[in-house]
């Protein structure tokens, strides 16, 4: 599939506290009936936010996949029984939970604050079976690089900096200034890319904020880009050396 496309509008809808929460998911559950389905390492994909007030999750558990929420705007404030305290998280911090055998967890997204949740599946039939662990990365811990027009955020490359135990996770963040772009392919990965901000065209098909897009068989694209775009990019891997969750349990 070297480009597949899921408009903000087809995406899965999810709320929380009557609506106080509201997600939309480029990659739901299977009960979420949403277009597209797990893929490569990546089993789910909710863009949250609270647009008038503040809100809670309440405590819900987590197992075997690693949960990891980025926080594109304003701050959450995050609970969980392994470390038993609250703790602030901010704009363009980085939770990770290695969920494991077990870990409960509740999130309180203040008003006008956005996150992504991403899962990411690092073997399942193996990490049901360690003990769970958390980690935060704040802000000014990853590099910017500026180049030819494009701030570059580097969250996780081939160094894996957030220590993902999901095989071949690369995640960037980018800003662009208005103009065209080459924009590279990794072989043998998927690209998946939400657009946060501005405009983003693509052989002549033109991109907005909540669009998804799913990448691969590509040497390079062309980006055209205006508004302040900014995109959130996976990098994961087409083949994996085990079977994923999604496979097991045959969700499609």
């Amino acid at each position: 599939m070297p480009l597949k496309i899921f408009k903000k509008e087809s995406q899965a809808d999810g709320n929380f506290n009557s609506g106080e929460i509201l997600e939309k998911k480029p990659i739901g559950f299977p009960q979420d009936s949403g277009l597209l389905k797990p893929y490569s390492n990546l089993f789910y994909w909710a863009h949250a936010w609270a647009p008038d007030k503040t809100s809670l999750i309440g405590l819900h558990p987590h197992r075997g996949f690693e949960i990891c929420s980025f926080i594109l705007k304003g701050e959450i404030e995050h609970y969980d029984t392994l470390l038993d305290k609250w703790i602030t998280l901010k704009q363009g911090d980085v939770q990770v939970i290695k969920s494991g055998k077990g870990i409960s967890h509740s999130e309180k997204l203040l008003s006008g604050s956005e996150i992504f949740q991403i899962w990411f599946d690092p073997n399942i039939q193996e990490s049901l079976y360690i003990d769970p662990s958390y980690n935060d990365f704040k802000s000014h811990e990853f590099s910017l690089i500026h180049n030819n027009g494009i701030e570059k955020k580097i969250i996780s490359d081939e160094q894996n900096q957030i220590n993902l135990d999901s095989s071949g996770i690369q995640i960037f963040q980018y800003k662009f200034n208005d103009g065209i772009y080459d924009h590279l392919i990794t072989d043998l990965c998927f690209h998946s890319i939400f657009i946060l901000s501005g405009n983003l065209t693509i052989n002549e098909k033109v991109f907005d904020v909540g669009d998804f897009l799913v990448i691969d068989s590509e040497k390079k694209i062309q980006l055209s880009t205006k508004n302040n775009c900014k995109i959130f990019e996976i990098i994961s891997p087409i083949k994996l050396p085990y079977r994923t969750y999604a496979e097991v349990h045959n969700v499609n």
